[in-house]
């Protein structure tokens, strides 16, 4: 796989930023795919299967929104990406056949792996659809259709409690353009699933909340909006009720973020530092904050005048290392590596 220079080059291969307590450095970043099977990708999703064995998944095809979008698989094994396989398609039947978008890969503490995907015209009628795997991967049960009103993770993975609950973060859009977030409860391994609502009447128009998890039962989301900012809300009983939502101090190009809360309780973000509309998706920065309230940016991923890095996905692997992937003017998708400094 050719590794791609920093924009400082070679000189610099990492990339160190120390923002208060927490220091932050690059080990590595790399295109995904040596030669992509299709014209265009997006919405990587990215899982940790066993350590040091991670997976991530893409929509692609010739073009967003056509029918020949599916979602493909990759496998990363003794440092190397494997050939994407592709693993779901929106084929119906003989003569009726859909676009697939946004999958989401994640895997419970009881090792259950989750491939969440949707399938449909358009963001505004697609359903939720998932597959599951129990031996890591190896083999995969049948596509299944997700309960009615019940959508999965929109594009940013779950997160799961110390109770064993699953909380999915997932959005509407109707063709009256009303955007809105909710949380899909699961206290059985995604057997079923109960939908909880946040603040339904909010002025704000957002979709794609990403989780974060604070002490004592609270929880905190940030969402994509159409408002020029990043938009959050926060509970206090570990997601079961949510309060209003309220603007945060981050901009943000109604484009897809995703954030972690580290397990030395920082938070960490992965957005585009813009409001200049979807043409604000050249730049991607990593932003971090002890309380979810006050950021600071802390690493440039990309600084250009134009193109599209857009819609990261970031998880912490088990040995404490920070994995972003995120769309790479879609035609790739970038890996990138991060170090906490102890």
């Amino acid at each position: 796989m050719k590794k791609l220079e920093t924009v400082l080059g070679l000189l610099f291969l990492s990339v160190i930023t120390c923002t208060g307590q927490i220091t932050l450095n690059k080990v590595s970043d790399e295109l995904l795919f040596n030669v992509p099977p299709f014209a265009q990708c997006h919405a990587s999703t990215i899982v940790e299967v066993t350590p040091k064995r991670f997976m991530a998944a893409v929509f692609g095809g010739t073009r967003e929104r056509n029918k020949d979008v599916c979602i493909w698989l990759s496998i990363k094994e003794n440092d190397e990406w494997g050939k994407p396989v592709k693993i779901a398609d929106g084929i119906m039947n003989d003569t009726l056949r859909y676009p697939c978008w946004n999958p989401v890969l994640f895997k419970t503490k009881e090792g259950k792996l989750f491939l969440f995907y949707k399938v449909g015209p358009d963001e505004t009628v697609w359903w939720g659809m998932v597959r599951t795997s129990i031996n890591d991967g190896k083999t995969w049960t049948s596509p299944e259709r997700l309960p009615e009103g019940i959508l999965g993770p929109i594009k940013n993975k779950p997160v799961q409690l110390a109770s064993g609950t699953i909380l999915s973060p997932s959005s509407t859009e109707t063709k009256e353009g009303s955007w809105k977030v909710h949380i899909e409860k699961s206290t059985d391994l995604g057997r079923t699933w109960q939908l909880i609502p946040i603040d339904p009447k909010t002025e704000f128009n957002i979709i794609q909340p990403s989780i974060l998890i604070h002490s004592k039962n609270k929880l905190q989301i940030l969402c994509r909006s159409e408002n020029n900012v990043i938009v959050q809300a926060y509970s206090e009983d570990n997601g079961n009720n949510w309060g209003a939502l309220t603007k945060t101090d981050l901009p943000n190009p109604d484009s897809g973020i995703d954030a972690v809360t580290l397990k030395n309780g920082w938070h960490l973000l992965v957005y585009n530092p813009t409001i200049q509309g979807r043409s604000g998706r050249a730049k991607l920065n990593v932003a971090v904050s002890k309380d979810g309230i006050k950021w600071s940016d802390a690493l440039i991923l990309e600084n250009e005048k134009q193109g599209e890095f857009s819609y990261p996905a970031v998880i912490q692997a088990k040995d404490g290392k920070v994995h972003i992937t995120y769309t790479y003017n879609r035609i790739n998708v970038k890996y990138v590596v991060l170090e906490v400094a102890k």
